[in-house]
């Protein structure tokens, strides 16, 4: 139901690849809604099988608000995005989000008080090896330092929102950001 947006380039002469995603909203109902984050799914998981297919070690983010959890079928049996990183096999995909969401209790937005994690990034395999000569995943987390954050009200502690009741509160969005450390060894 929406275009994702693949961009592959050099960064420092290394050929990356990186998949934005912006899946289709739990309007009418998660439920009602759901095989459509899950057809978003199977259409990621195509375009990445088509890059490792052209390109055997290939580095891959996907990434972006798939308004689901990473414990959502759409995330875990659709694109088989794996919590730990020792559990991902050759073309598979690593979800660091997954354990924050489920040990951690950690989200990017929040509905009536409970906390979703809609916002993720994963990476394919070839960027989790121990070799540091070219650029390696490193760590994740969640951007949600206090003046992005609501400090008093009905919202105190959710994303401080650009817009709510019908007009611009000068705040950023109602997600927290996300963000991933890539990290390469450099001669000295």
């Amino acid at each position: 139901t929406r275009d994702q947006l693949l961009v592959s380039g050099y960064l420092d002469d290394e050929l990356i690849h990186v998949i934005v995603n912006h899946w289709p909203s739990r309007s009418g109902g998660e439920a009602r809604s759901r095989s459509k984050r899950e057809a978003a799914a199977a259409l990621n998981s195509e375009i990445i099988k088509e890059i490792q297919g052209k390109y055997q070690n290939a580095k891959i983010f996907t990434m972006g608000d798939l308004n689901d959890d990473p414990t959502n079928e759409s995330v875990k049996k659709v694109l088989k995005a794996q919590a730990k990183r020792n559990r991902v096999k050759l073309k598979g995909i690593y979800n660091p989000f997954e354990t924050m969401f489920k040990d951690k209790g950690y989200g990017t937005t929040a509905y009536r008080d409970a906390w979703s994690l809609f916002d993720q990034i994963m990476v394919t395999k070839p960027l989790l090896e121990k070799d540091y000569s070219s650029f390696m995943y490193y760590k994740a987390g969640i951007y949600n330092k206090q003046y992005l954050t609501n400090k008093r009200g009905r919202y105190k502690g959710y994303p401080f929102r650009s817009f709510a009741d019908g007009g611009y509160t000068g705040g950023f969005s109602d997600h927290f950001p996300v963000y991933v450390y890539v990290i390469k060894e450099v001669e000295q």
